[in-house]
């Protein structure tokens, strides 16, 4: 009997554990429409974005999907969600996270009807939400775009004019985060299966920026002067609270985020308040706080710069981050770079949008602008200048600072429409850039082809927003966060009906099989193209060199197409790949992340790879190859692939890790891509590179050796 209450007391102690344990996990729950359900995603259990969420954020997060196909957020709506299954068991499930999915389908035509009450349905939804009793963080997603304007259908108009701003409307009044899907899927043709619903990339990264959300780290929120805050006026900018007072006698306004960033980061805008506020806003549901004070007429003379002095003063002394982030719209980029340059060490980052930098370009009008007289006349009497020649010799222009700007080390993004005849490129930012360059900082341009002087900004910020976050230390590197695939397309290669999924669990059933092999590739599409029977692929134009090459060896091929660091970090993770109990691993990974990620992010990727194999297998040797070459010299991709180059030779040790010397042999003596190499796209092999790849492999097998058996 002694025995038996043994038993019991440990299966109940066992019980109280696993218990504890599933309790100590965040509970998120994911509620809204077929978006959310993942409608029309192959294998959405595994592909729709709670799903992928839930991949990235791991074991301490508790992810459930209570997505209902068509439904509406309005009451009366044909299919409401206060009237389903779903709403009833998110309300039960306990959450700590609730992200709040509605507003596509209230769109549709049979239910546009109901968008007076929209706003007041929602809102009680909402509040539902927010009254169980674990009080969880609501965090309201605006929907992503549809790409129809057609009435009779969801109407990309009724979600733009009337959806969008009763969401941001009720995050104001309810004080709940808000996170802007439309603008994160704005002209992305691949995030969507169709006009509506996005596809399991688009799903993929909804995940990501819903991931940046739930693990985000938080401050106390810094409170403004008690002066603001008593004769200061409230109002709702874009769904955040928005404190306007009077500075030293002018207008300053102060946007606080519905969560503080860890560190109080602050965005500072110098001019045209409002004006294409696009890349604050995404910044604001970061935590960042955005603020201004207005100092327009004076042209950023020393009165100005001495307004804003203490203006910085006010602001860090009730807690902003010592480093500000700097952002200024056509005049504004005078201003703020005169101010910058008196106060290099205040400075996080510079974000100029097609900036004046010359006082003679513009109001000017000394070269190919039109310029504005009454200005020039400003500006002459802001700088005590009393005569035309005075007024040309200036040296105060950011053009004549552009040397100390650059030795300050902040890093400098432009935004700039090359048709410009306002303030034109080649006048003002062409010659900064080159200037800064010359002395060794750090800018950046984005060219706006045909684009004049309007309008401001990128309709989709992300490219702003991530510069941004890079100079602050608030990038989150995805290239090193292991994250499944969520690919399926039909010019990927693979076998009809096959997806990521698919040709990863293909891979593990090799594991299974109980055999072993001497050399197991890991990569993309570029591997994929090796080949090997027992894959599902369908283009596989190195099979027969490689087959032929490794004819000696027993190997396998775990390449998929598109897969980037973070996806084969993933497989290598999650696999059972050292059940084949490899002596050699040929990686080859790197080239997809070059669109959307920096050289050295893409090297943190690879060496979280490099550092998991070693742990899953500290025998195993490793041939390092990276990236291919990828475009031509001077490109962006081809710079990029020499930094990560760089950065692994650092790493190879020459016995267990080897830096392969591959991708440089498959350039021409000038550093143009081998001739004959690579396909058109300046990335892929062709059957010929295939052969050179093959060889040059086998070659390096057998002189650096790498000690791979034979059968």
């Amino acid at each position: 009997m002694k025995q038996g209450r043994t038993v019991i007391l440990t299966v109940c102690s066992l019980l109280l554990a696993c218990s504890s344990e599933a309790d100590s996990r965040t509970r998120i729950a994911c509620v809204g429409t077929g978006i959310t359900y993942g409608e029309g995603i192959v294998r959405r259990e595994l592909n729709s974005y709670p799903a992928q969420l839930q991949a990235i954020l791991g074991e301490n997060f508790e992810v459930r999907n209570f997505g209902l196909p068509g439904a509406t957020a309005s009451r009366k709506g044909n299919r409401s969600y206060f009237d389903s299954r779903e709403y009833r068991e998110a309300l039960e499930s306990a959450p700590d996270l609730v992200f709040v999915e509605f507003g596509t389908f209230d769109a549709a035509s049979e239910s546009r009807n109901l968008l007076a009450s929209f706003e007041s349905d929602y809102a009680a939804l909402v509040e539902s939400f927010q009254q169980i009793q674990t009080k969880p963080r609501i965090i309201l997603l605006i929907p992503p775009p549809v790409s129809s304007d057609d009435t009779t259908a969801i109407n990309n108009a009724a979600i733009r004019e009337v959806i969008v701003p009763a969401i941001r409307s009720v995050a104001y009044s309810r004080g709940c985060e808000i996170i802007d899907l439309y603008r994160t899927l704005l002209d992305r043709p691949a995030s969507f299966l169709d006009q509506i619903l996005p596809s399991a990339i688009g799903a993929g990264m909804i995940a990501a920026r819903l991931y940046e959300a739930a693990i985000m780290k938080v401050a106390d929120p810094p409170i403004p002067p008690a002066e603001a805050r008593a004769t200061g006026v409230r109002s709702n900018y874009y769904g955040y609270d928005c404190l306007d007072f009077i500075f030293l006698g002018r207008s300053a306004k102060i946007v606080s985020p519905h969560l503080t960033a860890e560190g109080t980061p602050w965005l500072w805008r110098a001019r045209f308040w409002g004006h294409e506020p696009q890349a604050e806003i995404a910044l604001l549901e970061r935590g960042f706080h955005l603020v201004y004070c207005d100092v327009a007429e004076l042209f950023g003379n020393d009165d100005a710069i001495d307004t804003w002095n203490r203006f910085y003063a006010m602001l860090t002394g009730i807690g902003y981050s010592a480093k500000t982030v700097l952002e200024g719209f056509s005049r504004a980029g005078i201003y703020m770079y005169r101010w910058a340059a008196a106060n290099p060490e205040k400075v996080a980052c510079v974000y100029a949008d097609a900036p004046v930098l010359d006082f003679k370009s513009w109001p000017g009008g000394k070269g190919k602008g039109h310029g504005n007289l009454e200005e020039w006349e400003r500006f002459k009497k802001n700088f005590g200048l009393t005569s035309e020649e005075e007024a040309l010799a200036f040296k105060g222009n950011p053009l004549d600072l552009a040397e100390d700007l650059a030795h300050a080390g902040f890093p400098m993004l432009h935004v700039c429409g090359d048709a410009d005849v306002t303030v034109p490129i080649e006048e003002n930012t062409d010659i900064f850039e080159r200037k800064v360059l010359e002395a060794g900082g750090r800018i950046t341009v984005i060219r706006k082809p045909g684009v004049g002087h309007h309008p401001h900004s990128l309709p989709n910020p992300q490219p702003i927003v991530d510069f941004i976050l890079r100079a602050t230390n608030r990038k989150i590197n995805f290239a090193r966060i292991p994250t499944p695939g969520n690919e399926y397309r039909g010019t990927a290669g693979w076998s009809e009906g096959m997806e990521w999924h698919s040709l990863f669990d293909e891979m593990n059933r090799f594991g299974e099989m109980g055999d072993e092999c001497d050399i197991l590739f890991f990569g993309n599409s570029i591997t994929q193209g090796i080949g090997r029977t027992g894959r599902s692929l369908v283009f596989t134009p190195g099979d027969s060199v490689f087959s032929a090459t490794l004819a000696k060896y027993r190997w396998f091929n775990f390449g998929i197409s598109g897969d980037r660091t973070q996806h084969v970090l993933w497989r290598v993770l999650h696999g059972n790949w050292q059940k084949l109990s490899p002596q050699l691993i040929v990686l080859t990974i790197g080239v997809n992340n070059f669109p959307d990620d920096t050289a050295e992010e893409i090297a943190e990727g690879i060496r979280a790879i490099l550092d998991a194999i070693r742990h899953k297998d500290a025998q195993v040797k490793i041939l390092l190859i990276g990236p291919l070459p990828a475009r031509e010299p001077g490109s962006s991709f081809r710079r990029k692939f020499e930094v990560v180059q760089q950065e692994m030779d650092r790493w190879a040790d020459g016995r267990v890790v080897v830096h392969s010397g591959i991708p440089s042999a498959m350039l021409d003596s000038d550093g143009s891509l081998g001739t004959g190499l690579f396909a058109a796209d300046g990335i892929h092999l062709t059957s010929t590179g295939y052969e050179e790849f093959a060889r040059l492999l086998a070659s390096e097998i057998r002189e650096k050796g790498l000690g791979v058996g034979s059968q």
